[in-house]
């Protein structure tokens, strides 16, 4: 741990210990900073941290105070993850349609849906833009932008790279169908059917289904809730099973919300490096970061072009758009004929508007707005899991994105209370459908990404009964 979370651990323990209880003042910054031999940056950082975990609140010029329901928080998990070793085959997808199906009801509580609520990003605006390219569409841009894409979009695209550090050639950049069809598409040039792929111990399912659908097996790497894939377990694999890919988030990974330290993705670039083993990197979620600026994705620390960055629009501006990006490296020209032989092209009049939004500017004021209002459900849903459920439970704190792993006492059997809390309207994301091993057999995955209120209130109210009748 850096020594803001190291200082940030210690006191949330504390609390957890009713050391600290419910309204009593933290020490000041200068005192923490003299007594523990940090920066008053650290000690910031540190409470910044433990208040978007909903443990303590700030008072304005009164310091920072332990929240009043911060004891009933569940403990993080504090263990890395251990899949079975070996390749497997990956059969996964219909469990996983079995599930998403439940989801996609309006009427359902949807704690299992992969999406945050649609009612969180500037639609009106967005459907403005879109007008006025349509209007002003030039015939000829739909053959100019096809396959890798509209020239304006990836220029601003560009420019979201340079912004966050990474200097990127607008043809370094492909325009897909969401980010799902970019990830596919990596895939596609970096394996053949029957190659082995290393994926995180849990993984999102989207890729374990991707694995599935070209004919890829799959080796779990060992991989801890708060810090991501362990690069010891992670070069074990790579010596003992030759695979031709990595697929990671090292972002706010889907669904344990984990975010890897920069130190540990520039180790794992490195690692990867020597090895020559490309790494398909899932970043869609770097946007909904929590503290004071953006996570640095592992392709930030690439100079062999051997990370294929992948991202979107969908979960940050514009979903249901399906606009998404590959920046492949060394694979770009791979992937934009693999694209031209797919689905040739992505529509360009989307393409065009969400372009002009960008260029208008908003993004990083809507975005600001967003950010604020996942991390404020983020705590309340904390707190009402501390509430409802039983003691056993452990739960994840991610800085940034929507999902929550919930470690449930290990007798619960999340796939049957999928189907008990389906039955009372509520849709949760059973931890199977995230392993091709089928493991994870009493975790869930919990979306806090709409908004709180009595009905979710009281739906998980309802689950914490089901998981208490379980024991």
């Amino acid at each position: 741990m850096k020594r803001y979370e190291a200082l940030a651990h210690d006191i949330a323990e504390s609390i957890r210990a009713g050391v600290l209880r419910p309204g009593d003042r933290l020490a000041s910054v200068r005192h923490t900073s003299a007594s523990r031999g940090v920066s008053p940056s650290t000690v910031f950082q540190a409470y910044y941290l433990l208040e978007a975990r909903g443990l303590v609140q700030a008072r304005e010029r009164s310091g920072y105070y332990v929240a009043p329901h911060a004891q009933q928080v569940p403990p993080e998990p504090e263990t890395a993850s251990q899949p079975q070793e070996g390749s497997v085959p990956v059969d996964v997808s219909a469990l996983v349609f079995e599930i998403l199906d439940a989801s996609m009801v309006r009427e359902v509580v949807p704690f299992g849906s992969a999406f945050p609520s649609p009612l969180l990003f500037p639609l009106a605006r967005l459907g403005q833009s879109l007008a006025a390219s349509a209007q002003a569409l030039d015939p000829w841009s739909t053959v100019d932008d096809l396959t890798p894409g509209n020239t304006a979009l990836r220029r601003q695209i560009a420019l979201r790279y340079l912004a966050a550090g990474m200097p990127m050639s607008m043809d370094d950049i492909v325009v897909t169908n969401g980010a799902l069809e970019a990830l596919n598409l990596c895939l596609s040039v970096v394996t053949r059917p029957g190659d082995t792929v290393l994926v995180e111990a849990p993984a999102f399912y989207g890729a374990l289904q991707a694995l599935e659908r070209q004919g890829l097996s799959a080796v779990e790497v060992p991989t801890h809730p708060r810090e991501g894939m362990i690069l010891s377990a992670l070069e074990q694999a790579i010596a003992r099973h030759r695979p031709k890919a990595c697929w990671l988030m090292s972002n706010f990974q889907n669904p344990l919300g984990s975010l890897m330290p920069e130190e540990r993705k520039r180790a794992l670039v490195e690692l990867l490096a020597r090895h020559q083993l490309p790494l398909i990197e899932d970043d869609v979620y770097a946007e909904l970061y929590f503290g004071d600026r953006r996570p640095p994705p592992a392709k930030a620390f690439d100079s062999q072009g051997l990370v294929l960055h992948c991202s979107s629009f969908s979960k940050s501006l514009a979903p249901g758009w399906r606009i998404g990006w590959a920046a492949p490296g060394r694979y770009a020209q791979a992937v934009a004929r693999a694209k031209l032989m797919s689905t040739l092209a992505t529509a360009v009049p989307t393409q065009m508007a969400l372009a002009r939004y960008l260029e208008r500017g908003g993004f990083d004021k809507h975005l600001r707005k967003l950010r604020q209002t996942l991390a404020q459900q983020q705590t309340q849903f904390m707190q009402a899991l501390g509430r409802h459920f039983p003691p056993g439970t452990r739960a994840t704190r991610p800085a940034g994105g929507y999902f929550l792993w919930v470690e449930l006492p290990p007798q619960v059997d999340a796939l049957a209370l999928h189907r008990q809390a389906l039955a009372q309207g509520i849709s949760i994301a059973p931890g199977p459908i995230f392993s091709p091993s089928r493991a994870f057999a009493h975790c869930i995955r919990l979306n806090y990404g709409h908004a709180w209120n009595a009905r979710s209130e009281a739906a998980l109210a309802t689950l914490g009964r089901l998981v208490h009748a379980a024991l």
